[in-house]
């Protein structure tokens, strides 16, 4: 995956207020990531949640069937473990894979409930900005279990051009060259699933492919309507 066009991302910024920023920034820690480390692995006890400062994070999940699913790409500024939060003897759900080296604001948890409960202002406003990531990691979830794996590489299209489209006359780009193998992971799916996939979608005119492997929409209702898409807002159905 070109982990450099992830950074160029076109998405909504979550904005959070001066106040919370403060709240964190004093009770959190500067701590390096490096290339394929793990912040944390799904099972294991969470202990603190992290916010990205620079490099790319990949959240995932472990299928039943042991296949790897990819919930998200994840950036600067974005909160990650925070689904732990205000729960007894917590385990993260998902694991968190280094893409990019950078580094990661370190908030123990513990401390940030208390924190919290001191200021009822600022804790509805936290709660509100994991609220939002907790929706689109159940949408996502959602979209698969509904819609099966064609359902799942559909609206995996969907969110892939709300992050990265590039509106053009015809349809709509997705400017980020991607392996079938990495889209499979977005769908839990194989490779070998998601390119019969991909060849019907070519054969029907809905799509087509250059030779960067970036993939073009040309159709966008068709996988709207297959899905039975319910035009949730962009800040939910992306890829970030």
């Amino acid at each position: 995956m070109q982990t450099s066009l992830l950074l160029n991302a076109r998405r909504n910024e979550e904005k959070i207020s001066p106040e919370l920023r403060a709240l964190l920034d004093s009770i959190s820690t500067v701590r390096k990531m490096e290339i394929d480390s793990y912040l944390f692995h799904e099972g294991t006890d969470a202990q603190d949640i992290y916010i990205i400062k620079s490099g790319l994070v990949q959240i995932s999940k472990l299928t039943a069937d042991g296949k790897e699913m990819i919930l998200r790409i994840c950036r600067d500024n974005d909160i990650i473990g925070e689904l732990t939060l205000f729960s007894d003897n917590p385990k993260y759900l998902l694991s968190s894979k280094v893409l990019e080296p950078g580094e990661v604001f370190v908030v123990n948890k513990n401390q940030l409930e208390e924190k919290l409960m001191e200021n009822s202002s600022l804790t509805f406003e936290f709660m509100k900005w994991t609220s939002n990531h907790m929706r689109k990691f159940q949408s996502k979830i959602r979209d698969l279990l509904l819609n099966g794996k064609k359902g799942a590489l559909y609206s995996t299209l969907i969110r892939l051009s709300n992050s990265y489209g590039v509106d053009q006359e015809d349809g709509v780009l997705i400017d980020l060259s991607m392996t079938n193998q990495e889209l499979a992971k977005f769908c839990a799916a194989t490779r070998e699933s998601v390119n019969r996939m991909l060849v019907e979608l070519r054969k029907l005119d809905v799509i087509s492919i250059d030779k960067s492997s970036r993939i073009f929409i040309k159709d966008m209702q068709y996988l709207r309507d297959k899905i039975g898409c319910e035009y949730c807002p962009i800040e939910i159905c992306n890829i970030n």
